[in-house]
């Protein structure tokens, strides 16, 4: 019977375990939004400076509802205001900016795993060693897990945003408020309801160990680093 998600992850893996979801799932969002405010910027939209949004302050970036929702189910969203119609590129500035958040966490999966496997850390004896390839799999999962979510043509995802950006009109078709909430409580349920969380965490599970296992074998010669399913 499950429970409440801290209390899974604590009778799983103990403190270590949850504090490595609580880090990377916040610092992952927070570079996620930082990502879209850096490309806003040099697309020249100065909106997400003029807010006072660049800073690393989850609060700033998820309010209050998406961390309660956070402390409550163990995932939740971030948001960074921009103007399009200050992008240097017009609605190709779109594109520019949507791809900018699953980019950086892409680059954090390849960072996280590629020093789990060139540290040969999987291999390696003692709790340390163990808790710190937990860390670095869990970073490299969760952010393929989380490009492949955002990438999804679902508006407001980023992949809608990017889609936006490339025809005129799927841009006037993702417009409507409405279709926006509606496509985002479908996705809700079937993320949570409908297998489509398992699908993705599933799959960037498997990616991570094969990558990171691939290095491992590589360079140490040994069988790479794996995160059971049910310790999530």
């Amino acid at each position: 019977m499950s429970g409440w998600w801290v209390h899974n992850l604590y009778e799983q893996g103990g403190a270590a375990l949850v504090a490595s979801w609580v880090i990377w799932v916040i610092g992952s969002i927070v570079l996620h939004e930082l990502a879209h405010g850096w490309a806003a910027l040099w697309q020249g939209d100065e909106t997400p400076r003029e807010l006072d949004r660049m800073t690393i302050n989850p609060m700033v970036h998820m309010g209050t509802w998406a961390l309660l929702m956070f402390a409550l189910i163990g995932i939740t969203w971030g948001m960074m205001p921009t103007d399009p119609s200050r992008y240097r590129w017009g609605r190709r500035g779109r594109v520019v900016v949507a791809a900018a958040g699953p980019a950086m966490n892409l680059l954090l999966a390849f960072v996280a795993l590629t020093a789990l496997g060139i540290s040969g850390l999987s291999l390696a004896e003692g709790e340390t060693a163990e808790r710190l390839a937990q860390f670095l799999m869990i970073g490299g999962f969760l952010n393929i897990a989380l490009a492949m979510f955002n990438l999804l043509p679902v508006p407001p995802l980023d992949g809608s945003g990017i889609l936006a950006g490339l025809s005129w009109k799927w841009y006037q078709w993702s417009q409507d408020p409405r279709i926006a909430m509606y496509s985002l409580l479908a996705l809700m349920v079937l993320f949570f309801m409908g297998g489509l969380g398992g699908v993705l965490f599933g799959t960037a599970m498997t990616v991570s160990g094969a990558y990171s296992g691939m290095l491992t074998r590589l360079i140490w010669g040994g069988s790479g680093a794996e995160i059971p399913s049910d310790s999530l």
